[in-house]
């Protein structure tokens, strides 16, 4: 009775604990609301299993516990019962996999005339690159890293000498404008995430992943990387901007060129010989 008893106090706590806790999903601030969506219909189906599971588990503990002069049954197979919940878990699992298939299709369907924004990860920071007036960015590479090329852009792209490269600062977007962001990494796995937008992606060496999203309300928001990257991981984190279009304008005019950056390099290696 009491094991019973604890089983069933356990269901009814489990289910208390998820409408009354105070921890929940921080406000969405981008069009991904199909995440959620798709969250909530997968937490509803496993917690109803899970409630059904120990339910069960009381009752059965409850129903059939021992007793002196009963015997136990000993029934090996059952195949009723074996396919019914063989359907109803391949029923339960569709049901959970189809609208993440539908949104992940929506999630690397990119509408055209996207911002695109380039995310560079690296041990242990942000860096950022968008098209300049060209509206193309141009072709990178690890191997043209370095001190006055921290991003390793092509100097040899025509395309790549104005676009605007930020380093180690914050990622400024406009509101209500589609972003395609493409993420690349100059050393390891990282995870671009930002959980107001509900969007996060890995950065892979040697790739470019991307996704794309349109944001919702102007904010600051923390980026972070939800992939495990070496001991300065937990450091490894930045801030996203989210402004009005002028003011987005304003913040982009202010930045440097790649072309400005390697005169700038230049000029300070000129000066340093002398």
């Amino acid at each position: 009775m009491i094991v019973a008893l604890v089983f069933l106090l356990l269901a009814v706590g489990t289910v208390l604990f998820h409408f009354l806790s105070p921890w929940w999903w921080t406000p969405i601030a981008s069009n991904w609301g199909y995440i959620d969506d798709t969250m909530i219909i997968m937490f509803s189906i496993t917690g109803v299993v899970c409630i059904a599971i120990i339910l069960f588990m009381a009752y059965s503990i409850f129903r059939f516990h021992h007793q002196e002069g009963r015997r136990a049954a000993y029934e090996p197979e059952n195949t009723k019962l074996e396919l019914g919940l063989a359907l109803a878990t391949a029923v339960g699992i569709g049901i959970m996999l189809a609208p993440g298939l539908l949104v992940w299709n929506l999630y690397i369907t990119v509408p055209k005339g996207a911002l695109e924004v380039e995310v560079v990860g690296q041990q242990w920071q942000w860096s950022y690159r968008f098209p300049g007036k060209d509206n193309r960015l141009g072709a990178s590479d690890v191997r043209f890293v370095g001190t006055d090329n921290p991003l390793g852009l092509n100097p040899n792209d025509p395309y790549g000498r104005d676009d605007i490269v930020v380093v180690g600062d914050d990622l400024h977007l406009p509101v209500g404008r589609p972003v395609k962001l493409l993420l690349r990494s100059l050393d390891v796995v990282h995870d671009f995430y930002v959980p107001e937008f509900r969007a996060k992606m890995d950065l892979m060496p040697g790739m470019v992943t991307y996704f794309w999203l349109t944001p919702a309300r102007i904010a600051t928001f923390d980026i972070l990387c939800a992939g495990y990257c070496g001991v300065g991981h937990p450091q490894m984190r930045g801030k996203v901007v989210i402004q009005s279009e002028s003011d987005y304008q304003t913040w982009l005019a202010a930045q440097k060129t790649f072309a400005q950056l390697r005169e700038s390099g230049a000029a300070e290696r000129r000066a340093s010989a002398r």
